[in-house]
């Protein structure tokens, strides 16, 4: 089967299109055939070897945690679904791929695009997480840093839904989206603090940090000089602020009962993540080195 392979660490050239075996379903296995691939920042820093603590790597490996495809083969022992359906959700074998093994997945609504669907998984899951673990209740202001982000636009919208209020940080060109989305935009880099204050001067409850770029020192400011209710999913020196760095984790019922109800809440249209670019499976090279430079407004996937 055609697949995104690397053989060791390092930027986007050690990623190689080509052919590699297609993986069999063992017992209580379902290999789906790969329509549509979400890219992820995980994809790179995974490709860096920069979060081998929390996600380790066999090679040769095959990038990619989420995807919207269909079943296409059973193992022994596997009820619930068909040869045929359309899923969507984790895979546990690479998902920049025709074939993979499914992780946790759930029946793909038909009004859902593919391309919406392979969007969900992470950024949703990601996004419902921290805001749990933050413990964020109605009427409580949270300062998101990176809100223009997949992840951050999910969360601001769940958040927003919650009665909280949200302070997102962005470059000025995506205020106005995020506007839209019902937070309040503020502008990163030499000032944040300022502009934090004048836009919450009720203070700030709880921090979410899906960008990293130093987000964390400012944080622990805004809350006071205190590390409690700031969680991170960027900063992988986290713990050298006393920053808890949330990697996952989530009982795969859990996960499974949050992609379903964000899937009815994006038909329903009250939950969006917007698909601003999609790549050929060969061109998935690119699509990381956009992923990596920042910026990107939405989702990029990959179709396969």
């Amino acid at each position: 089967m055609r697949a995104i392979i690397y053989h060791t660490f390092g930027g986007a050239e050690v990623l190689t299109f080509g052919e590699t075996d297609k993986p069999e379903p063992g017992p209580g296995d379902v290999r789906v055939k790969v329509v549509t691939v979400g890219v992820n920042p995980l994809d790179y820093k995974r490709r860096y070897g920069w979060v081998e603590q929390y996600y380790p790597t066999t090679f040769p490996a095959v990038p990619g945690l989420e995807f919207a495809g269909v079943v296409d083969a059973l193992g022994e022992g596997v009820t619930g679904v068909a040869v045929g359906d359309e899923v969507f959700g984790w895979t546990r074998t690479g998902a920049y791929a025709e074939y993979a093994i499914a992780g946790d997945i759930v029946p793909k609504p038909a009004e859902l695009s593919f391309a919406t669907a392979a969007a969900l998984p992470v950024a949703g899951e990601t996004a419902q997480r921290v805001l749990d673990e933050l413990g964020l209740r109605k009427g409580e202001t949270l300062l998101l840093h990176g809100a223009a982000g997949a992840v951050g636009q999910v969360a601001v919208q769940l958040a927003v839904a919650l009665g909280a209020t949200v302070i997102g940080t962005a470059s000025p060109a995506n205020h106005d989206f995020l506007r839209a989305l019902g937070a309040v935009p503020v502008a990163y880099g030499e000032g944040l603090a300022d502009r934090v204050r004048a836009a919450a001067p009720q203070g700030v409850d709880a921090v979410f940090d899906a960008a990293g770029h130093d987000a964390l020192p400012v944080s622990i400011a805004l809350r006071g000089g205190t590390t409690d209710r700031i969680v991170t999913i960027a900063d992988p020196n986290a713990a050298d602020h006393g920053v808890p760095f949330s990697a996952g984790g989530t009982p795969p019922e859990q996960a499974r009962a949050w992609l379903a109800e964000h899937a009815r809440l994006a038909v329903e249209g009250r939950l969006t993540v917007p698909v601003v670019e999609a790549f050929p499976l060969a061109d998935a090279a690119r699509a990381q080195e956009l992923s990596e430079a920042g910026h990107v407004r939405g989702k990029l996937v990959i179709e396969v």
